[in-house]
């Protein structure tokens, strides 16, 4: 229920503030630059009740005098862009297109619900007065960032829809409930990139390694042991990066794990959070002296709504929850806490959400797995990096061990 009731009169007048809006920030750059422009404070006000009037006529069935109107301004905007062409060699077509777009605004204050002309004469008039701040923003746009967004848009508003939304098989496999874990999965994954990107390289790497697990703990791991062994002197914040990645993976989890299933949380949220601290903890080190520091320059990201990577994802989620399933019906516990203990040399995601979203429920059976495959992941990295590192491979040995051990009451819990 409209709390103001929107009359002709007032209609009338929101026509008339809006063109006055638009016209006051021409007036400005006329004023500002002495440039030739199409209008001005008194211009653009009338031209929004031109459209306005023309919009009265066309309900008196006089049809024809909204498209004659606009015919009749196009006409006058291709003069005075003429115009503008002879008289400066810079020139552009921005205030032409407003004026039409306030015309039109103007009709739509009458025909249409009032939220529509006002969207329409507000974003007019802010991205003309925004002009330098919107062509700077451009000259720093990072150009792999941008694609990024681009395949989020793709992966979000064109493959989703497309998708059928119904189960197939006794494994219930539903195409779009599958892509929609993708999507939540690199959306979480999306702004831990845009992080890492924008603040990574300039905190250094310990930042890196923390707002890289939000993407995956797993590839910063590989990347810290890859620094790792080619210069020595960083190891310490390799390691440090490395066991800060794990932390934020429970934190990830735990975000997805409430995304996904609300109810799972009981079980769960504590012993995430336990695991989360600990491994916090474990990043604590004496600030080695020498030059490591200079080094700290931060882990390459990867993008994760990259196409290929993101099919991968839901080829390998899909195939995780038929093998768990059938496990689960066919090996019984033994042969899931198998699965779990294996499937934690690489990226757990796909396995743990299969878990999560399994239609039978949550049973403390799948708990346990849930946290065996974590357990089996954290000593896999520290395998990778201790490999990458000798000379920390003492300290790297109890920081891993004592976080896999600390997996262990909780599995029997």
């Amino acid at each position: 229920m409209d709390i103001i009731h929107w009359s002709v009169e007032l209609r009338f007048a929101l026509a008339l503030a809006l063109g006055l809006l638009v016209g006051l920030e021409r007036e400005g750059l006329k004023s500002e630059h002495h440039r030739l422009t199409l209008g001005g404070v008194r211009t653009y006000p009338l031209i929004s009740l031109f459209g306005f009037g023309c919009a009265w006529l066309n309900k008196l069935q006089a049809g024809f005098m909204l498209p004659a109107g606009l015919l009749a301004l196009a006409a006058l905007a291709v003069l005075s862009y003429l115009a503008k062409m002879r008289e400066s060699e810079k020139f552009g077509i921005t205030t032409e297109i407003s004026a039409l777009l306030t015309f039109i605004t103007g009709a739509l204050a009458l025909q249409a619900d009032v939220w529509v002309a006002m969207a329409l004469g507000v974003l007019n008039a802010f991205l003309l007065s925004e002009k330098a701040e919107l062509e700077n923003a451009v000259k720093h746009l990072d150009r792999v960032e941008f694609l990024a967004a681009l395949k989020f848009l793709l992966v979000t508003l064109i493959i989703l829809p497309a998708l059928p939304n119904q189960e197939y098989t006794r494994f219930h496999i539903n195409p779009a409930a599958v892509w929609k874990v993708v999507i939540l999965v690199a959306s979480v994954g999306f702004l831990g990139y845009i992080l890492a990107s924008r603040l990574g390289r300039k905190v250094g790497l310990w930042l890196s390694g923390l707002l890289g697990g939000i993407v995956s703990s797993t590839s910063v791991t590989v990347a810290a042991s890859r620094l790792a062994r080619q210069n020595p002197a960083s190891a310490p914040l390799c390691l440090q990066a490395a066991i800060l990645a794990s932390s934020m993976m429970y934190i990830r989890l735990l975000v997805l794990v409430a995304l996904l299933r609300r109810e799972v949380l009981a079980v769960l949220w504590w012993k995430l959070a336990f695991l989360a601290a600990a491994a916090l903890l474990l990043t604590i080190r004496k600030r080695p002296a020498g030059p490591s520091e200079n080094i700290d320059k931060g882990f390459p990201i990867t993008n994760p709504f990259e196409i290929r990577p993101a099919l991968a994802f839901a080829a390998l989620f899909v195939l995780l929850s038929i093998i768990t399933q059938w496990v689960k019906e066919y090996l019984g516990k033994s042969g899931l806490l198998t699965l779990a203990g294996v499937v934690g040399v690489a990226d757990v995601d796909p396995f743990i959400l299969s878990l999560v979203r399994n239609p039978a429920g949550f049973p403390a059976l799948s708990a346990a797995a849930f946290l065996l495959a974590l357990l089996s992941n954290t000593l896999f990295k520290g395998l990778y990096i201790g490999l990458a590192a000798p000379s920390l491979r003492r300290d790297i040995a109890w920081r891993y061990g004592l976080l896999a051990a600390l997996h262990i009451p909780l599995i029997c819990l």
